[in-house]
């Protein structure tokens, strides 16, 4: 008989039920804390593990039971969430979100795994060191404008600096994990107009079923997927929703750059624009086809070509924001 884990993570322990044996198991998150998981498991027939993503408390017991050769699937938060309140489960516990986690994984539809290298995690980490100083730096530059004392307009200056030669020394980094990667991919996204580097790493390290998947589920993944909103004779517009905020934010700057360079993105944009769409609109239309070209271009190995496309009928009603 099949049985279904659901872990619930945190900091500082990892909270697990198998179903449906009821089987209840508390650890710590911590490398015995693993190891004392994955023998609790031996001689049961698991045939998928769930837990939700939690800020990065989760990332070494996924890989550490993706070595051991399970099965483990990462869900957003808030699928969860209403995944429970669907079956009328309100209160919420350590133990209780296990339970609702092994339940779902139960159910849940079946996709294969990615398992993610420790060279593309650290990846994905320099990564985001490098948007958390971009940020930083900003948000100082910003405060330079406003403030009027000259002793505070010192300070922020010494730290624009310290920020210019963080970003500058994290890029080296990045550039130098990507080589070490050696994924393909990086370099046949760095040959489209609009993707440099760090894009092509956040594509890459951020949305690793890129060149993997049909295109409907890479646009789905990113959130620039219009979703119907139907009911009886009732039509309703066509909106985004979900996705991972840090891809479509990558692929939003990279979008604007294409849309200038690219000739057919820029006749899709000006042709949106021309039916009097909002200029947001038309990106997010242009960036569901710049996501899924680019995942063809994977999937096949096939160079980018700049070829004339049409402009759907049903992009009308599509609305949203990147």
């Amino acid at each position: 008989m099949a049985s279904f884990l659901g872990i619930d993570v945190s900091g500082l322990s990892l909270d697990a039920l198998v179903r449906p044996e009821g089987i209840k198991i508390s650890v710590p998150n911590d490398s015995a804390g693993f190891v004392a998981l994955e023998k609790s498991l031996r001689g049961l027939n698991i045939k998928r593990i769930l837990l939700e993503a939690t800020g990065g408390y989760e990332r070494e017991v996924m890989r550490f039971l993706q070595d051991a050769g399970y099965k483990v699937l990462r869900v957003n938060p808030r699928r969860a969430r209403s995944f429970a309140d669907s079956m009328g489960i309100k209160a919420k516990t350590d133990a209780i979100d296990a339970e609702v986690l092994a339940h779902f994984a139960e159910v849940i539809p079946d996709k294969p795994a990615l398992q993610i290298s420790p060279d593309r995690a650290l990846l994905r980490e320099l990564l985001q060191q490098r948007d958390r100083l971009v940020q930083q730096r900003d948000d100082d530059r910003r405060r330079l404008k406003q403030t009027q004392s000259m002793v505070v307009a010192h300070f922020l200056k010494a730290n624009l600096q310290h920020f210019r030669l963080q970003i500058k020394l994290v890029e080296q980094a990045i550039k130098q994990q990507a080589a070490i990667l050696n994924d393909e991919r990086i370099a046949q996204l760095i040959q489209v107009k609009g993707i440099g580097l760090v894009t092509a790493g956040k594509l890459v390290a951020l949305l690793p079923e890129l060149g993997r998947v049909e295109s409907r589920e890479i646009a789905s993944l990113v959130g620039v997927a219009p979703f119907n909103h139907d009911s009886g004779k009732s039509v309703g517009k066509r909106s985004i929703s979900g996705g991972r905020f840090e891809v479509r934010r990558a692929l939003y700057m990279a979008c604007l750059v294409a849309v200038k360079h690219n000739p057919a993105l820029k006749a899709r944009y000006e042709a949106l624009r021309g039916r009097g769409k909002f200029a947001k609109v038309a990106i997010v239309a242009c960036m569901r086809i710049f996501i899924v070209r680019l995942n063809a271009m994977l999937r096949t190995g096939t160079p980018w070509r700049d070829l004339a496309l049409p402009v759907p009928e049903n992009t009308a009603q599509l609305q949203g924001t990147a």
